[in-house]
This record gives structure tokens, sequence and C-alpha cells, in this order.
């Protein structure tokens, strides 16, 4: 089982994440309008490489959007977004990968699910496949029905495929939305060892207290505009922003 956050967070000597030609992620002037609708309006802003980058906000704040707007899954209405000075290719999009809030999942083992993904990349074998599970702590379950796991195992065995492509990017999209505590914590560990094998994290949440534990910076949408992009701390202790400050006390945010 993966270990806690705070136990690897708190691990001597482990790698710093390297530096990306991905990277800097910049937004220009982002916008997506659906039927005469502005979902995202002018959104601009610049990502770099190592740091856990958390995406929050209100319900219906664009987070989700952003997200698959950045992964290349959807076009934007207007604006840029640039990887490393370049817009997204399909080899770009290759170095990166995406867990859903609900993973969807081959009508197959789990264990076939994970060679699925490796099989995409040319790399698939019995070992790194069992390499895969046990990182997520489902090698017991290698041969069950993948659809058959619980919510939070299937979160973790999506987590497996998304790693097994070895991504310089991971976009998490509020993956432990419905899961109890311990599937969370669960979740959260896989995560931030990814981050410490120098993988980039992108991650959405509705959840303050995880994002206090996971974020090194924030990106605080409302009304699909960017209000607040800074260093986590400074955003839970010091928001700048009325919408912000209602959200990190709790309030409703209208």
């Amino acid at each position: 089982m993966p270990e806690p956050v705070a136990a690897l967070r708190s691990q001597a000597g482990a790698a710093a994440p390297a530096a990306s030609s991905l990277f800097p992620l910049e937004v220009r002037s982002l916008g997506y309008v659906v039927n005469g609708r502005r979902l995202l309006d002018d959104l601009s802003f610049q990502i770099g490489p190592g740091k856990v980058t958390v995406v929050m906000g209100p319900n219906g704040a664009g987070k989700s959007l952003l997200l698959r707007l950045l992964h290349g899954l959807i076009e934007p209405t207007s604006g840029h977004i640039d990887w490393g000075g370049r817009p997204l290719t399909s080899e770009l999009r290759r170095r990166q990968a995406m867990v859903f809030q609900h993973p969807v999942l081959l009508r197959r083992s789990v264990v076939a699910n994970v060679a699925f993904a490796l099989k995409s990349r040319g790399t698939a074998s019995a070992e790194r496949c069992m390499e895969l599970l046990e990182h997520v702590g489902l090698e017991a379950h290698a041969n069950k029905p993948a659809r058959r796991l619980s919510g939070g195992e299937q979160q973790r065995l999506a987590i497996a495929r998304a790693l097994a492509v070895e991504p310089e990017v991971l976009f998490l999209d509020e993956p432990t939305a419905s899961l109890d505590p311990s599937a969370t914590a669960a979740i959260e560990g896989i995560v931030t060892a990814a981050h410490q094998r120098g993988t980039k994290v992108i991650f959405v949440t509705h959840n303050i207290g995880q994002a206090r534990r996971l974020a090194d910076e924030v990106v605080f949408l409302h009304k699909g505009r960017l209000v607040e992009h800074g260093p986590a701390a400074e955003f839970f202790t010091r928001p700048s922003s009325p919408e912000a400050q209602g959200y990190v006390e709790g309030r409703l945010v209208f």
C-alpha cells in the first residue's frame, strides 16, 4: 500500500523533479464559449516544472474544463496554450497522462488494463505490469475483473495506467471526490510519490484539506476567470481576493 503523504514528503534525499522541455506552460487569453455562454474568460498564467499545481474554485468555476483544454482533449474558443514555447502536438501529448474523477476501465482483468496502456508504448511485459500494480497496492488483485474493484481500487488502477506511460505531466481531475479517507490517503500517497520521481502534477480538487496537503501553488478560478495564482502557503493564509477568502473560510461563494 502506498505510504501516507506526510511520510513521502519527509523522506530524506527525495529526488527533486527535473526540468522538462514541456515547460513553461503558458496560457494566454484563454477562452471557451458554448452556445453563447462563456465558460472560461481571458485566462492568462504561466506554470513551471517541479511544483504540484492545484486548481481550485467553486462548482462551475471551470476547473475540469481547464484541464481538458490543457491536455488537448478539446480546443479553446480563443487564446493560446503553449508547452515549452510550442503548441500542443500529438508528440507532446504522448508525454502527458490524465486521470478522471470517474475512471473508465476496460472489461478485462486488472493486469490486462495495465498491459493495454503499456502496449501503447511498446513496453508491455509481465514484470512491468506487476511493478505498477505493486506500486499502487493492487498486485493481489491482478487477475480480478477490473470493474469488480472498489471505487478507490479502480481509481488506483486508473493512476497505474496513467503512470505506465511514464508521463512528464500528470493531470488529475478530482480523483478522490467520492472516496473515503483511507482510499483518499492511498491515492495522495501515489500522487506524491510520482511527483517526487519527477512528474509534474496538475491536480483539480474542491477539498481544501487535500489542497493544503498536496499543493505547492494554487490556481484559483471563479466564474471562469482566474482570480489568484501563487504559492499555496500565501493562498491559504493571506488570500488577496474576497472570493478566495470566502472559499478558504468555507463560506458559500457565488
